[in-house]
């Protein structure tokens, strides 16, 4: 038992470098913090239902890679719809612009309208 336990701090140990490491430079997308929060759950997990068999690294290299999977598709799904608002959002305030610029087009022609 003791080298299992020994090997499940050591898969969480790696699982956890991976996080600290993919926080430093540039700030993580959405897809790459799904991905790595998915990648160490799973290899967690993995190392946990592992030991209980005697294989936690086996477990904790199955439960990565099928975390970062399901990680990276539920990041990829957010960060999809992230850009598709931004866009939407960029879309009503270009209409909303235009339909200032009307507003005052409108008061423009009145006034001209009333001093004639």
């Amino acid at each position: 038992m003791r080298k299992g336990l020994t090997a499940i701090i050591a898969s969480l140990a790696l699982a956890a470098s991976l996080v600290i490491a993919g926080c430093s430079g540039d700030p993580l997308s959405t897809r790459e913090k799904g991905t790595l929060g998915g990648t160490a759950i799973g290899a967690g997990g993995g190392a946990l239902i592992g030991a209980a068999v005697g294989h936690p690294l086996a477990g904790a290299a199955i439960g990565g890679v099928l975390g970062g999977g399901t990680g990276y598709a539920i990041g990829n799904g957010m960060q999809n719809q992230e850009h598709a608002n931004q866009q939407t959002n960029a879309q009503v305030q270009s209409q909303q612009q235009e339909i200032e610029n009307q507003r005052q087009q409108i008061q423009q022609l009145r006034s001209q309208s009333e001093t004639e």
